[in-house]
């Protein structure tokens, strides 16, 4: 999403590479480069010149130690800035109330239903139990959609599908939660194609008679700047608690995101893109900033390895790779769990210097598919004794997994290679280290 910003900021810079000093010139023309940056970003205006005058304040009020570049120090308060103009620090949800509330609000198409299935499943992960509510009434189809959500988290969904009144079903809802014991309610409700009376009287209503103890305002982060002009005109008449930037995945630009906590001066809370239940991320904006400036976000990479990996089976998955037993079947399960992570770009741009090094290249998530349907079609014990796969049995793999003898070739040398790498790793003393640091639980 930031790539363009990212880039642009970077161009910035290089104009103090090589400057020994920081001196009024130099600053102003990278200032002047900065601004042009976050505007091509699609940041208000006025938020962009607010923070870049902040930059140069500071910039020229501080003296440049020996071991610090012009440079870096101009990136350091970028930075900083950044991270002040997204929020500071990150802000959870508030859970209160027997059951809680959370009522979630925006435009159609902004994801509504689809985070409002992402934030149950994220509730879930936390031990508590959650009630989705259906109080879409008009969209067709939108009741279906929060059953199938609920249906692939394993999440009761509430709804009543001839009942046109959201405020009854919304307290039906709740009364339901009390009978049987879920502490959470996430109320869905309807969106329009842009802001209307109508939308906003019966959201108004919702409020009023649910007392949520959190309204979040779900956004498409690709909408822009009218993102940003939406969130206030919800804000003005809701008053509601954070934000939630979805899309993130998609190309845009990435101002809302910026601009949208100044504007508002309410919390982004979440961040998610795609259609997986897991793609759902708290929102710090200190780590968004050191992620549109290249430095990478390792510490969200690791928390995500951590949601994502069963630590009983990576420390399993250890002992058998330290026994040189790594089998087919332990490398479909590692697939599978590198999988729910999300977007493999977006993970690898959490790594710093990743981010410029991704730039144009594309992943394509399908790219596991060839691999799973040749592992899929190995037998149990072809999966354990690899060994055993010879031309006839290679033939019978191609053409069950819809692949080709080359990239069933592929796969058996790709996955020796890394068995003899383990091997090395363990007969050098060094295997343990070394295969602890594949997954967030090695011991």
């Amino acid at each position: 999403m930031f790539d363009s910003l990212s880039l642009k900021l970077e161009k910035a810079f290089q104009t103090l590479k090589g400057q020994g000093r920081i001196t009024e010139i130099n600053v102003a023309s990278t200032i002047k480069e900065i601004r042009k940056a976050l505007i091509d970003a699609d940041v208000n205006y006025k938020v962009a010149k607010d923070v870049t005058d902040e930059i140069k304040v500071k910039a020229m009020g501080m003296d440049v130690l020996t071991a610090i570049s012009p440079g870096q120090l101009l990136t350091k308060i970028t930075n900083d800035e950044l991270t002040s103009l997204m929020g500071g620090q990150g802000e959870d949800i508030s859970i209160e109330g027997n059951p809680a509330v959370i009522l979630i609000a925006g435009l159609q198409g902004s994801g509504k239903t689809t985070f409002s299935g992402k934030l149950a499943n994220y509730l879930k992960r936390q031990g508590r139990s959650v009630l989705l509510t259906a109080c879409d009434i008009y969209r067709p189809a939108a009741i279906d959609q929060l059953k199938v959500l609920g249906a692939q988290i394993d999440v009761e969904v509430y709804a009543e599908p001839e009942n046109k009144d959201a405020v009854k079903i919304a307290k039906a809802a709740i009364e339901h939660a009390k009978k049987n014991n879920h502490r959470v309610v996430i109320v869905d409700t309807a969106g329009r194609l842009a802001v209307d009376e109508e939308m906003m009287d019966e959201i108004a209503r919702l409020k009023e008679v649910l007392k949520p103890s959190e309204t979040l305002f779900v956004v498409d982060a690709m909408t822009g700047q009218d993102a940003v002009n939406t969130a206030k005109a919800f804000n003005d008449r809701l008053n509601f608690n954070g934000v939630v930037l979805t899309k993130l995945d998609g190309d845009t630009r990435g101002g809302a995101a910026l601009s949208i906590r100044r504007v508002v001066e309410k919390p982004i809370k979440f961040i998610s893109s795609g259609e997986k239940m897991e793609a759902i991320d708290r929102f710090y904006p200190d780590r968004m900033a050191g992620r549109i400036l290249g430095m990478g976000d390792v510490v969200s990479l690791v928390e995500k390895a951590q949601q994502t990996f069963d630590e009983d089976e990576a420390r399993r998955l250890n002992a058998k790779m330290r026994r040189n037993q790594f089998d087919f079947n332990d490398f479909l399960s590692q697939l599978e769990q590198v999988k729910k992570m999300g977007n493999m770009k977006d993970m690898l741009s959490m790594i710093p210097g990743m981010g410029k090094a991704m730039k144009g290249v594309d992943f394509d998530e399908n790219s596991f598919k060839p691999v799973e349907a040749i592992i899929k079609s190995m037998t149990l014990k072809e999966r354990e004794n690899p060994e055993i796969l010879n031309s006839s049995r290679k033939n019978r793999l191609a053409k069950g997994s819809g692949t080709s003898i080359q990239q069933v070739n592929q796969l058996l040398k790709q996955f020796e290679d890394m068995r003899k790498m383990m091997k090395t790793m363990n007969k050098m003393g060094g295997g343990k280290r070394a295969l602890g640091a594949l997954n967030p639980f090695g011991r």
